[in-house]
């Protein structure tokens, strides 16, 4: 049976008033297949997204629902209590329970779907476009981290185990770099050569915020796992950011792996698939207008060692994220799509590029910090 059969024949089995009259699929994502569904009674409309979760990626559907469940009630009791005193209308999808109770519903192939309010009047942007576009940006992460610091983070379950641990991908580099594959492809290209000294000159580094960690100068916290600046959503009437949304990453984390993959993903104007490394750089007036969006709202409850680590997250996420993609080239290219030969590897380049100008600019960006 077409998914988009399952997903019509799934989406009258959550708790939406009225009968369905149409099912849009929405493409832009990466994961899961996603639907605007719209059902009406008489005298109203109700509009919902629906999803199928990819199993692939999320071994435990449960989990991850149970997971964004938990959160976003602690988050939605948090936005009303302090509704009067807000500076805004704060947003925040809202699990939709299924029919049976259940946060999310089983079709007849044994796939989960799960049902999701949808933010209203509010939209996502590709990229950043101007500093007050960062501050709001930084002010919906910081509140959202806020909001939820609050919330234990041994209850959740981690449901992405390793995520963000750079010093568990650089094993994965250090078990692939000695294959045949992996010393063809050095052998070929003296670029991938270059890359692999850059990872060498690194190694040390790898290691900052799990070395803090386990120091006990920072604690795990419950994080959103993937605050890229298209899931920050802006209300179309005031251009005051409003929401964040995709909680299917919520798990216990380091709060900085949010903010540093925030920063990297917004503030390189060239974005991840440039072949023009002189582009590739951090630009210092979206990232201090993103920091002080965020230290608006996150500056409640950070701690002194929190801050201190920011600027090593910014450069960490981008340093792993190009190890990732230059892992997967030498691996010959197993888990991200590509579309020509060497796309990884060109990957890898442009996230190395970003990880040296953000090196270039400590100074500034500490200064931001505070």
């Amino acid at each position: 049976m077409p998914r988009s059969t399952h997903a019509e024949s799934v989406a009258t089995q959550f708790q939406v008033p009225g009968r369905l009259v149409a099912l849009q699929p929405i493409t832009t994502g990466n994961v899961n297949d996603t639907y605007r569904v719209v059902c009406r009674t008489t005298f109203s409309e109700e509009q919902f997204i629906l999803q199928r979760i990819n199993k692939k990626v999320f071994v435990d559907p449960a989990a991850v629902m149970a997971n964004m469940k938990a959160v976003t009630d602690h988050a939605h009791s948090r936005i009303e209590a302090e509704a009067d005193d807000a500076d805004r209308i704060w947003q925040l999808p809202r699990v939709i329970p299924a029919v049976d109770g259940r946060d999310y519903a089983i079709d007849d192939g044994g796939e989960y779907w799960r049902a999701l309010s949808m933010i209203a009047s509010a939209r996502s942007y590709d990229k950043l476009s101007t500093p007050e576009h960062a501050v709001e940006a930084g002010v919906v992460l910081g509140h959202f981290q806020r909001i939820i610091s609050d919330f234990p983070a041994a209850d959740l379950e981690d449901t992405l185990p390793g995520f963000h641990i750079t010093p568990l991908y650089l094993a994965k580099y250090d078990s692939i770099i000695d294959t045949d594959e992996a010393r063809q492809r050095l052998d070929r290209s003296s670029e991938a050569r270059r890359l692999a000294k850059f990872v060498e000159s690194r190694r040390a580094f790898a290691s900052v915020l799990e070395d803090a960690r386990e120091r006990g100068e920072l604690n795990l916290r419950p994080i959103h796992g993937d605050p890229k600046i298209t899931n920050i959503m802006l209300d179309n009437f005031t251009g005051k950011g409003t929401s964040i949304v995709d909680l299917d990453t919520v798990k216990p984390g380091l709060i900085h792996y949010d903010f540093g993959d925030c920063a990297r993903s917004s503030c390189n104007p060239a974005g991840e698939e440039t072949s023009d490394l002189s582009q590739v750089y951090l630009d210092v007036d979206l990232f201090e207008a993103l920091v002080r969006g965020y230290l608006r709202e996150a500056a409640a409850f950070l701690t002194e060692a929190d801050r201190h680590y920011l600027f090593d997250a910014v450069r960490l996420i981008a340093f792993e994220l190009g190890l990732r993609f230059f892992t997967d080239h030498l691996a010959g290219d197993v888990y991200f799509k590509t579309t020509y030969d060497g796309h990884n590897l060109n990957r890898a380049r442009v996230q190395f590029a970003l990880c040296e100008s953000i090196e270039a600019r400590e100074t500034k960006m500490r200064r931001a910090l505070g």
